[in-house]
Formats: C-alpha cells, sequence, structure tokens
C-alpha cells in the first residue's frame, strides 16, 4: 500500500477557518482504506466553546459515525501540533497515527509542553510523523497572528 498524505485537506479546513476568524488548524481523520470520515477546522469563537479544537471536531464526528469512543485503524492529519487536550482526546480514542504539520512550542502537547503521549498515564501512544507541509502550516499561522500585532 502506498502512502497518500491528507494533509493539503487539513490545509484546506485551516484556511476556512482562518476565513471565520478561527485560529488556522484544520484536521482531517481517515480510516484504514484511506476513506476521509471526518474533517474540520477550528470553531471555538464560533462555538463558544473552548474545547472545538479541528482535532476534537473530526474525533466527535467519527466516533459518532462509528458508534464508538475508539478509532482504531484511524489516521489524523492536523496543521499544527495538538495541544495536550487534544493529544489526550487523541489517545483515549486509540487513533492509531497522528500526522502534523508545525511544532507549537507555545501550546503544544506532543513534542512540547505536558508531552503527553510519554506519560505513564496514557493509555494508548499512536504513532506520530510531525513536520508534514510544516512550511506552510507556520505561514498561514503566522500571517493569521501577525495581522492582530499590526493593529
Amino acid at each position: 500500500m502506498t502512502f497518500k498524505s491528507y494533509m493539503q485537506t487539513a490545509l484546506t479546513e485551516a484556511r476556512a477557518a482562518a476565513e471565520r476568524g478561527e485560529v488556522p488548524v484544520g484536521a482531517v481523520l481517515v480510516d484504514h482504506r484511506g476513506k476521509v470520515v471526518a474533517q474540520a477546522g477550528n470553531r471555538t469563537r464560533e462555538f463558544s466553546d473552548p474545547t472545538a479544537h479541528a482535532e476534537v471536531l473530526v474525533i466527535r464526528e467519527a466516533c459518532a459515525r462509528a458508534g464508538s469512543e475508539r478509532l482504531p485503524d484511524h489516521d489524523l492529519y492536523v496543521t499544527l501540533e495538538p495541544c495536550a487536550m487534544c493529544a489526550a482526546a487523541i489517545s483515549n480514542a486509540r487513533i492509531a497515527r497522528i500526522y502534523y504539520g508545525a511544532g507549537d512550542p507555545k501550546s503544544g502537547g506532543v513534542a512540547h509542553g505536558a508531552r503527553v503521549f510519554s506519560h505513564p498515564q496514557c493509555h494508548h501512544t499512536p504513532e506520530v510523523y510531525d513536520g508534514i507541509a510544516a512550511t506552510e502550516s507556520e505561514i498561514m499561522l503566522k500571517a493569521f497572528f501577525g495581522k492582530f500585532r499590526s493593529t
């Protein structure tokens, strides 16, 4: 089986989030056959919900569709390193692999900060692949936050 990245779809979701005034983060959840089962961008402001991160939204949708709180044999593509909350949700959902773009030294929960997957309390550790379309993800985030710094 040949590897196929779904990061471009995640980037499309991130751009749509930015257009809505949300932090531009997009996520895509794919099953073991390569079928996209959920995709979303951040909606924390729109939903007035601090948990409405792109990762949580796709996990919720996919779990509802599957009728299960677990998503083994699923891969998650996300444009930014998941925060500690999202990393815990990924672990609890038993997602097999995570592919992310930009690292997040300030709020990351995978390679930075809390490093959720390395804790002994972590019930499941997915395979992690970072740096996928990192430059494009970083440029989008810097442009978004640059608007606030220049005003």
